[in-house]
């Protein structure tokens, strides 16, 4: 795994997997993911970093409170689902990226 690892070179590399993961953090601020439930009456937008950004709520739901705490998790739960997925995508993309910095 680290026969063509240079050891003289690890400061740059180690500055390169840096600038990538600030890099990737970015991205993942600027990555909207949304998630809807109770056939869109409930919509909930987050970014990457899974912070919701945006509540839509469907008038019809205002006078059914427990209708609406139920699609609200449903809703949280989705979104928090797709930002975990694109952190572990990142992740995945970032270390195939510190395979090629080593060449």
């Amino acid at each position: 795994m680290f026969e063509n690892l240079n050891l003289g070179n690890l400061g740059e590399i180690f500055s390169q997997v840096q600038q990538k993961a600030r890099e990737l953090q970015d991205v993942a601020e600027q990555t909207q993911y949304t998630a809807k439930s109770g056939g869109g009456l409930v919509k909930i937008t987050a970014n990457g970093k899974g912070e919701a950004i945006d509540i839509q709520i469907d008038d019809s739901l205002m006078s059914d409170k427990q209708a609406l705490i139920i699609l609200l998790i449903a809703a949280f739960n989705e979104v928090a689902a797709q930002a975990d997925e694109g952190k572990r995508s990142a992740a995945m993309q970032m270390m195939g990226d510190f395979a090629n910095l080593r060449k």
